[in-house]
């Protein structure tokens, strides 16, 4: 692996790190102190911080053209600000949702380590969600030394699908052991194409296609389309959204008893084609 170091010129007024880290999109960056986060991202260990207008990095990794790489990654081309103002004139709570978190932007996120993850978010919390990927990733990744420290890699493929039932339940997967084995094992033998999933356009066969995967289900299949494929007319729907939605725009007595797909549509109708990332603003805002 070899190191480097960049920096890479960012749009201030929607770009924040503590924003896009703890919006609860991603699970393997830590807060280093009030200005810095180191990340494993693929074949990738990195330190983050902004200084001005630019976003300092140094790192480790095995890819060619690091830079695009992370371009792509913080999604650096789509104009956030454009986004901004489009949600922000639907209505006060939108705006304001949007003004706490100005700074968030979706991550381009690996969709194989984005599947694994999102299922063993099911009923879970971040910080337990972290500690099983860990997990799974110091015991089955690679390792890769950083400043002195060693951080392990996101198993890929083929090292997960060495992986037993057992091996799972023991990074702490709880129910989602056996669920966890199905999905690697049928993406490792190929009963699951996840290079054609990502050539496909349409957002309801994605999901289709997705949900036929073990412990996928719509909110967990809505996530890996918003954070891996770029799908944001999808809108996750989890505790805190629900919480949100209604109290801002439902207003029934009882919460959990609204209709995820009641939710969805309302979504749908207020933010379009931008309910991933109206969503995101929401969830942040309403959590925090």
């Amino acid at each position: 692996m070899k190191q480097f170091d960049l920096k890479i010129d960012i749009p201030l007024d929607s770009f924040n790190l503590e924003h896009i880290f703890e919006c609860g999109q991603c699970f393997r960056w830590e807060k280093i102190d009030e200005y810095s986060y180191i990340g494993i991202i693929d074949d990738t260990v990195l330190k983050v911080k902004i200084d001005n207008d630019k976003l300092v990095i140094s790192g480790v990794t095995d890819k060619k053209d690091i830079q695009n790489y992370l371009i792509e990654y913080f999604d650096l081309n789509r104009d956030y600000s454009n986004i901004k103002s489009k949600l922000s004139s639907i209505d006060k709570y939108m705006k304001e949702s949007i003004d706490y978190g100005y700074g968030i932007r979706i991550l381009n996120q690996n969709i194989w380590e984005c599947i694994i993850s999102y299922i063993i978010s099911a009923n879970n919390n971040i910080p337990r969600i972290k500690k099983i990927i860990n997990n799974l990733s110091t015991r089955f990744g690679k390792k890769v030394t950083f400043e002195g420290n060693n951080y392990y890699l996101f198993p890929t493929i083929d090292q997960l699908a060495t992986a037993s039932v057992e091996d799972f339940r023991a990074a702490g997967a709880g129910f989602r052991d056996i669920r966890l084995y199905n999905t690697t094992q049928a993406i490792y033998n190929k009963d699951f194409n996840l290079s054609k999933l990502i050539q496909i356009n349409d957002t309801n066969e994605i999901e289709k296609i997705l949900l036929e995967l073990d412990g996928v289900g719509p909110k967990v299949a809505n996530c890996i389309m918003l954070f891996s494929l770029k799908r944001f007319d999808v809108f996750p729907v989890d505790v805190w959204v629900r919480r949100v939605m209604n109290e801002l725009y439902i207003h029934a007595k009882d919460e959990n008893k609204i209709n995820s797909k009641e939710i969805v549509k309302l979504a749908h109708d207020k933010f379009g084609d931008l309910s991933g990332i109206a969503q995101q603003y929401l969830f942040y805002w309403r959590r925090d």
